[in-house]
């Protein structure tokens, strides 16, 4: 029996679907592990994720009106980010539930993991005000807390989104723009109170107008999730200055070192800029050979190919040896999977083609490469 829990959820797929007759829920179910099945290789097999913990139950809610079925469904992973997108994009790749046309569209991948804390943080203040009426603290743990209290009572609500904010947000020359709460409360903690949270990954209005008439420095992330934020507020408002936690910490578990540490180590935000059109193309690079691998690993021992459009919807699945004679036919084929070796007729079908990428176990000899055509080779 398929193991339909899992302990520890990370994210959360939310999609919504669409089906051109009338469904039940176990056949929208179906569809996605029918369709979805070798597509990405044994390592990211839902039917197996969902064996092994990682995938929980497919949550779905369904509407039928005039013979068209609409829903939405949850799907819980303990998987990482990436590996948890990849799935979403895998659901998105249904076209078919039963004998109907069908579209899904994934709305949002959610992280659990901020509810959670969000929750830690309010019970543990209803525990340490408990123990606060109900015991006598130490003279160190009253210090403590009396100091903690005063800094958090520089903590104000900013403008009509009522915004975490230091109370000096309005009077500096300069303000500090971090993602949230936790991470506004952090820096006073610290005696910094310039500061002011954009509430998690939403840029309202409020932040681009204080923005617009102020001297920024961006404080985000040292991980991924910074990275975003960073680049979605910088296409809405201006920012002079990045600062960033260190790699793999986020800015509310900084200490008073390492905050003042990053302060001084801001960059200008053009020249963050270059730093990070390399890296995004870094990451986009390693993140299509990730794909490549998986279909690779799909077609292995099978001697067959995969033919894909641009939006990575699959044309034809054919025998190697039937590839290079069936390619005229193929019209808007960007990437080509086999498992087989990459030929120099084959290499130059494909540009005649205009095939974007061929992906092969092994790459022939080869003398001219093809200008509008990448081969990858993937033994």
């Amino acid at each position: 029996m398929a193991k339909t829990y899992i302990n520890s959820t990370k994210y959360e797929i939310n999609a919504v679907f669409k089906v051109e007759g009338v469904v039940d829920k176990h056949d929208v179910v179906g569809a996605i592990f029918g369709q979805s099945e070798g597509l990405l290789g044994e390592d990211l097999d839902l039917r197996e994720l969902q064996k092994n913990g990682k995938i929980g139950r497919i949550e779905i809610t369904t509407t039928v009106q005039n013979g068209i079925t609409t829903g939405k469904l949850i799907v819980p992973s303990s998987l990482d980010i990436v590996e948890t997108c990849i799935i979403g994009a895998t659901i998105e790749t249904v076209d078919k539930v039963g004998p109907c046309d069908a579209v899904f569209r994934v709305v949002s991948v959610k992280d659990k993991r901020m509810w959670k804390r969000e929750q830690i943080v309010q019970r543990a203040q209803e525990l340490l005000e408990r123990v606060m009426h109900e015991q006598i603290p130490e003279t160190e743990e009253l210090v403590r807390v009396v100091k903690e209290r005063v800094r958090a009572a520089s903590l104000t609500e900013y403008g009509p989104d009522r915004l975490p904010a230091g109370d000096e947000v309005e009077s500096s020359d300069t303000i500090i723009v971090v993602e949230g709460r936790a991470d506004v409360l952090t820096l006073l903690k610290n005696n910094i109170r310039n500061v002011i949270g954009m509430d998690g990954s939403k840029i309202s209005p409020t932040i681009v107008e204080l923005c617009n008439r102020k001297k920024v420095i961006a404080f985000v992330d040292g991980d991924r999730g910074g990275e975003l934020i960073l680049r979605k507020l910088a296409q809405l408002a201006k920012v002079d200055y990045v600062a960033r936690a260190p790699e793999g910490k986020e800015v509310e578990e900084l200490t008073r070192k390492e905050i003042v540490m990053a302060l001084r180590k801001k960059v200008p935000l053009h020249e963050m800029k270059t730093e990070r059109t390399a890296a995004k193309q870094e990451t986009r690079e390693e993140a299509e050979l990730d794909i490549y691998r998986a279909l690779m690993e799909s077609l292995r021992g099978t001697l067959k190919a995969k033919v894909f459009d641009r939006n990575m919807n699959e044309l034809a699945t054919l025998e190697v040896r039937e590839l290079l004679k069936n390619m005229e036919r193929f019209k808007n084929a960007k990437l080509i999977v086999l498992d087989g070796i990459i030929t120099k007729r084959l290499a130059e079908a494909a540009e005649r083609a205009n095939v974007q990428c061929v992906v092969g176990a092994k790459l022939g000899k080869i003398e001219r490469m093809p200008k509008k055509t990448k081969l990858i080779e993937l033994p």
